[in-house]
Formats: structure tokens, sequence, C-alpha cells
């Protein structure tokens, strides 16, 4: 009698590819800012008047604690500016360069944040979208409000130093490091511009999108382009290492050929 064979269990999963990884954030962020791109270009009231109760309030708050405002004036002006921002690009770059393995890396990350930059004009010159106007204001800016170029810029630049950081296998401390002074950065440049009352709150939340978006595209496209090399795994910090060589097999002993009994080990 035959015994039914057991059905063969299922496959595994393959490996998931870089853009297969990238795939689900990459349509996210983008439905996410061409809903509000369309939102803000239709003059939505609801959300107009979102934003206008909230600018009034944080506006009515810098008014009154002028100590607080000016250390938002310190930081939005000085640290956290779009300058100051590619500043540290440009060190980066210089850093990359020394490695003749990482001159194509310095190269992708100049083109990603001058086209970020591009980007950020170009929306703001086809919206034209008015910034708050106040009687009192408190600082002042100028061209056009969506998207917060501050914010945007904040969210590329760090956003990919941040990959950099991670892909070439830096210690523990310093990844968490950079990842808290990168969170701070980039939620408190886009507080401190509306707090100034120099930007709608959805023009910071539009940088925050358009920047992520760009992150996630750059990103995508240095791996594709710039693969990872087989035999080269990834360490617990995020960098490569290569797989150690396995050990020689021992040969095996010579049989025997003599009619003696073998003898015991000592």
């Amino acid at each position: 009698m035959r015994t039914p064979h057991a059905p063969a269990p299922p496959a595994p999963p393959g490996p998931r590819t870089p853009a297969r990884s990238a795939l689900t954030p990459a349509v996210l962020l983008g439905a996410a800012s061409v809903l509000l791109l369309t939102l803000v270009a239709l003059e939505w009231r609801p959300l107009l008047d979102l934003d206008g109760g909230i600018s009034r309030t944080t506006h009515r708050w810098a008014v009154a604690e002028d100590g607080l405002t000016q250390a938002a004036r310190v930081l939005t002006d000085w640290v956290w500016d779009p300058w100051t921002m590619r500043l540290l690009c440009a060190v980066a770059v210089i850093l990359l360069l020394r490695r003749p393995a990482a001159r194509w890396t310095a190269g992708w990350l100049v083109v990603v944040v001058a086209l970020a930059t591009a980007a950020q004009q170009g929306l703001k010159a086809a919206l034209g979208r008015e910034r708050p106007v106040w009687s009192d204001p408190v600082d002042s800016a100028h061209y056009a409000a969506f998207p917060s170029g501050h914010a945007m810029t904040a969210t590329v630049v760090l956003g990919l130093l941040l990959w950099l950081l991670h892909r070439h296998g830096v210690g523990l401390v310093v990844w968490r490091t950079a990842l808290a002074v990168a969170v701070v950065s980039v939620a408190g440049v886009g507080l401190t511009r509306i707090w100034l009352g120099v930007h709608w709150p959805t023009d910071v939340l539009g940088g925050w999108l358009f920047g992520a978006l760009t992150v996630v595209a750059a990103v995508a496209a240095h791996r594709r382009l710039r693969p990872t090399p087989r035999g080269t795994a990834r360490g617990r910090s995020g960098g490569t290492r290569t797989p150690s060589p396995s050990p020689s097999p021992s040969p095996s002993p010579e049989p025997s050929t003599s009619d003696d009994p073998p003898r015991r080990p000592r």
C-alpha cells in the first residue's frame, strides 16, 4: 500500500531588492506630497482655516515670549539656515573626494542637493503662495511660501548624510548621536519658521514631505546605479564586511594497509 507523499513546504520568499524596499515609502510620500500640493494650489478652505488658526496662535506667543523668539531667530538664521546645510554638505563632499572609491557618491550628493534646490524654487515660483502678513511681525522673509526652503533643505541634506553614515558603518554611539541631531534639527527648523510667522504650517509640512521623498528617491537611485558588491554583508552598524573564508577541511587519514590491529590513542 502506497503512503501519500506529504506536500512540500513553501519556498522561502526571496530577498527584497533595493527597488522593492524603497517602493512603498516612495509611493506613500509621493501621494501625500501630491495631495498637499493640490490642496494648497486649489486654496482648499478648511486647509487655509487650519493654517490661519495655528499661525495666529503661535504669532501671539512669539510676540509675548521675546526670549524664545530671539533664540528661534538665531537657530533659523544661523544654525539651521539652508546655506549652513549646504556648507555641511560641502564638507561631506570633500571628505568623500579624498577616497577614490567614494568619488561617484560625492558627485551623486552634489547633484541630488542641487536638484532638490531647483525643485523647491520651481514649486515656489509655480504656486506663488503668499506668506503670512502681520501688523507686528517678529521676523521677515521674502519670496513665495510653499514649500518651506528651510524645512526641505534640512530634510534632504541631513537625510542623505544619515544614510551615508549608516552605509559606511559608523559606530553605534556616533549613529545615535547623528540621528538625534538630525531629528531635532529637521523638526526644530520647521517649528521655528512657524513660530516666527514667516511660513504657514502646511508650508513646513510640504518641505518635510518633498524633502523625505527626495531622500528616498535618491537612495534608491544610488543603490541601483552603485549597488553594494556581491560577496559583502551588512554589519550591525550598517557597514559592509566581507565574509570570513571557511576553514579548509582537514585531510582525511590514509587508510591503513597493515594487518596489525589499530593502536589506541594515548
